[in-house]
């Protein structure tokens, strides 16, 4: 941004050479006003000075007028200190303002917000692309299904809609997935027995990404639910009962035959009693040390999970979760879940289910674990604010963007999330 130069009296002496027509923004007060060299005392001639203004802009660069540093400094020595812009008065109160003494405060915490670079130093949370992981739904079609409950969500076609989804993913920083399929009915079984099917649709949507893109981190879910011609997460016994160690043994046939197909995290969802630890075994019996384990630590029975369903036609065929799913009226225990995972010593990192509603967990277990801790945006979530935004009552962007980062700020290190894509996308327009 150049600056314009105005004439005023003073002590300095005349410049030699500086012709006004080659140096941009100087204009002498009167037009045949000549720069000559006078050399004689400073004290002992008239001189003007420069007075420069930032607040006026020149096209092209401002030239600077040949100055050594010696000789600005024994201007500034002699006396002779350039003029600056004046100290702008304050700013008139409206008519009718109150005159009143200023308050005794010792600490005025406004003042580290009044300006959008002060609110940005001294942001306590940021939120990244590399904090999402996205859930994507795969199906066995050709075709990607829009999913009714969840506007902008799809059933996507493994072979092409997956991969398409996930480059869009990728061009802006979200380089995280979680896959979720819809399994042919015709596959489904009380025992679940397609979730361990090498050439699953699991399997072979991770072989064709890992072969796409070898650096994409993949997450799996674990749990039978989506396998079950009962739709429950284990196997069910005649009388209703979730069978546990049975169910157990499914569920480590199941990580194995993700972590052989490339998955890089497995993530146990079912909420059976000691699968982190039978898993861990499973998985290093069979040389996968380095696929690290997610457990859905404290994943509650919550009405959030609606739309899920629907998009994996995975509601079960009768009764509910409430036996393995946690009680959405407790705290404590998911104290109790936590530190059984962490008694094993096998998982990675925690994962509480759902997020906004379940904040307090969040930060209870940030408080007791060093642990990375993630937390799912569940689906009931995403499509409130989806439906809010549809109906103009909110402003869905920004609240997309503000419970994304309240989940950072309650203490969660990445973020399963369907704004994913979109949430990235705002980020990097920020940016840019």
């Amino acid at each position: 941004m150049a600056s314009t130069i105005f004439n005023a009296p003073s002590a300095v002496a005349s410049m030699k050479g500086v012709d006004c027509k080659n140096y941009v923004g100087l204009k002498p007060i009167v037009n045949d006003l000549k720069f000559n060299v006078v050399k004689t005392s400073v004290k002992a001639v008239p001189k003007r000075v420069f007075i420069v203004r930032a607040s006026e802009t020149r096209d092209g660069p401002m030239k600077k007028l040949g100055l050594s540093d010696a000789e600005c400094e024994a201007a500034v020595v002699a006396g002779n200190v350039p003029e600056a812009p004046p100290v702008p008065p304050k700013p008139a109160a409206p008519a009718g303002t109150p005159v009143v003494p200023s308050l005794p405060l010792s600490r005025r915490p406004r003042r580290n917000r009044k300006s959008p670079a002060m609110r940005a130093s001294f942001q306590e949370t940021n939120l990244s692309p590399a904090n999402f992981v996205y859930p994507l739904f795969i199906h066995e079609g050709e075709e990607d299904t829009p999913i009714g409950a969840m506007p902008g969500c799809y059933r996507l076609g493994w072979r092409h809609g997956l991969v398409e989804e996930v480059a869009k993913a990728r061009d802006v920083g979200v380089n995280s997935i979680v896959l979720f399929p819809k399994v042919p009915d015709a596959l489904k079984s009380p025992t679940g027995d397609e979730a361990y099917n090498d050439n699953g649709l699991v399997p072979r949507a991770i072989r064709l990404l890992k072969d796409r893109y070898p650096d994409l981190v993949i997450y799996t879910d674990v749990a039978l639910d989506p396998y079950s011609s009962d739709g429950h997460d284990g196997i069910v016994r005649e009388d209703g009962v979730i069978m546990n160690d049975e169910t157990v043994h499914q569920l480590c046939k199941q990580a194995v035959s993700q972590a052989r197909a490339g998955a890089d995290v497995v993530s146990p969802s079912d909420m059976m009693d000691g699968r982190v630890g039978a898993i861990r075994t499973a998985l290093d019996a069979e040389g996968f040390h380095h696929v690290s384990i997610m457990s859905y630590t404290a994943k509650y029975a919550s009405s959030f999970y609606g739309p899920f369903r629907e998009a994996l036609d995975s509601n079960p065929r009768f009764g509910d979760k409430k036996t393995y799913q946690m009680n959405p009226a407790n705290y404590r225990e998911a104290l109790i879940e936590a530190r059984e995972d962490e008694s094993e010593e096998l998982m990675s990192f925690w994962l509480v289910k759902p997020g906004l509603p379940y904040l307090d967990i969040i930060r209870l277990l940030r408080d007791k674990s060093p642990l990375p801790i993630a937390a799912y945006q569940v689906s009931g979530e995403y499509s409130m604010i989806k439906a809010g935004g549809v109906l103009k009552m909110i402003d869905e962007e920004r609240l997309m963007m503000e419970s994304l980062m309240c989940l950072r700020r309650a203490g969660a290190d990445i973020i399963l999330t369907y704004f994913a894509l979109q949430g990235a996308r705002c980020l990097c327009g920020e940016k840019r």
